[in-house]
């Protein structure tokens, strides 16, 4: 592999606390390939990256994922190598990303920030919630991933050419996973470490408000992998409120002789609705896999064509 194979994608916003460092680490590990999408920040980011030699592309859009998005039209070179900006990956852990690429293990490798974290790398809360989305994820998409969350990966460019993607803020990560699933990509794990984030840069996640759209995009996007688990937990948001307000409803019966007969009816359609939910995620669930049946026997008579 020659080194300009490899583009080193840095997306970055206010930055310049640690850009100029990063792009310097990666060189010394002999990457000369940098492209650095910038969110038109306010200190000066984009002229350190130009200055220590990298290519400054500004970014036409908001967020991290348009960013994503944008630059990855831009790349052409064979394997990618996404990083964030903020000083807290190690550019020498870079190969340990590409061999599973190189050695054709992998068409997508993820750095699994939570085998080796500095400590003041992750906040408590932080730390709860990575591993509740985590768990979130594995149980909507059947795949034990450790780290979906992470900044520091690496792809092939026929990987990247696959993904549809769609989100502009911090969920990009969350969707790229998910969107490696749903296109059979082989993903694969490597412990990378996590080192706290620079104290002269300030952090853009929000853990609550952040946290609360990673976990809805992969509930919402589970529906096309998983109808059971997305319909499923409609259902049981209505069944588990049916029951609710049954339980009272009979209570009062017994105990104080008073009928409610709106509530009752209620506590029916709600029911009703619930358990009708749960037969249009089965029905769902077994028109999913008739679907994937019939994409594999039509890949199989391709390739016996060919």
């Amino acid at each position: 592999m020659n080194s300009t194979d490899v583009c080193i994608l840095i997306p970055t916003l206010n930055e310049a606390a640690t850009i100029g460092q990063l792009i310097k680490d990666f060189k010394q590990e002999g990457f000369s390939n940098i492209l650095v999408i910038d969110g038109n920040s306010k200190d000066g980011t984009g002229q350190i990256a130009e200055a220590e030699g990298a290519k400054v592309v500004m970014q036409t859009g908001k967020g991290k994922g348009q960013a994503m998005i944008q630059a990855f039209e831009l790349i052409e070179s064979p394997y990618i190598i996404m990083v964030d900006g903020d000083g807290t990956y190690l550019a020498r852990e870079a190969r340990s990303l590409l061999r599973p690429l190189l050695e054709d293990s992998a068409d997508h490798v993820i750095g699994n920030r939570l085998e080796n974290y500095s400590k003041g790398a992750f906040t408590r809360l932080n730390l709860v919630g990575n591993h509740l989305i985590n768990m979130f994820f594995d149980v909507a998409y059947g795949v034990k991933l450790k780290d979906i969350l992470s900044g520091y990966r690496a792809f092939t460019l026929e990987s990247v050419k696959e993904l549809e993607l769609n989100k502009t803020g911090f969920e990009i990560e969350t969707e790229i996973s998910v969107e490696c699933i749903l296109k059979k990509q082989r993903v694969e794990e490597v412990p990378i470490t996590y080192l706290p984030r620079s104290k002269k840069g300030a952090t853009k996640l929000n853990p609550v408000k952040d946290g609360f759209r990673i976990g809805s995009t992969i509930y919402r996007l589970a529906k096309m992998h998983n109808p059971m688990f997305y319909f499923g937990i409609i259902g049981s948001i209505f069944i588990l409120t049916g029951l609710f307000t049954g339980i009272f409803v009979v209570i009062e019966w017994w105990s104080r002789d008073i009928t409610h007969n709106q509530l009752s009816v209620l506590t029916t359609l709600l029911i009703v609705f619930g358990l009708q939910m749960y037969i249009f995620g089965l029905l769902s669930d077994f028109i999913l896999t008739l679907h994937r049946q019939t994409v594999r026997l039509i890949m199989e008579q391709n390739k016996q064509k060919k």
